[in-house]
């Protein structure tokens, strides 16, 4: 009996790991980790007996440790791919700011250049203004 209180633990801790992904995908497709093969499919339990609970809880314990070895490729190749979307994300947008801030920096010395222009201009013609 005690062995499967443990494993109804390791259930519990299993559920209550994150999810990698998130909502970033379109609700109508699931993104999957193809590379990991299929999900484990969790063994049905029969516990009409001593000799159905100690069979069930072999296959739990099984299920258990494939879950957890699908889980951790998962993660991992989610990990991986939202890496390199986030480094094209990053890279996109230090192209746009270098853009934007180019700009910005000419604006700024065209400024600059018509103030001075018209200070001297000012100075020229006395300080009078328009």
């Amino acid at each position: 009996m005690r062995k499967g209180f443990f494993l109804v633990c390791g259930v519990a801790v299993m559920a209550s790991l994150p999810t990698a992904g998130g909502k970033g995908q379109a609700a109508t497709t699931a993104w999957t980790a193809s590379a990991c093969g299929a999900e484990p499919t969790m063994p049905s339990m029969d516990v009409s007996s001593v000799e159905h609970y100690n069979a069930s809880v072999d296959k739990a314990t099984a299920y258990e440790k494939a879950a957890r070895a699908y889980n951790s490729c998962v993660a991992r190749t989610a990990n991986k791919e939202e890496t390199a979307i986030s480094n094209e994300a990053r890279e996109k947008i230090a192209h746009i700011h270098e853009g934007s801030a180019a700009v910005q920096k000419r604006i700024a010395a065209n400024f600059s250049r018509m103030t001075a222009t018209l200070k001297t201009g000012s100075s020229k013609f006395g300080g009078a203004s328009h």
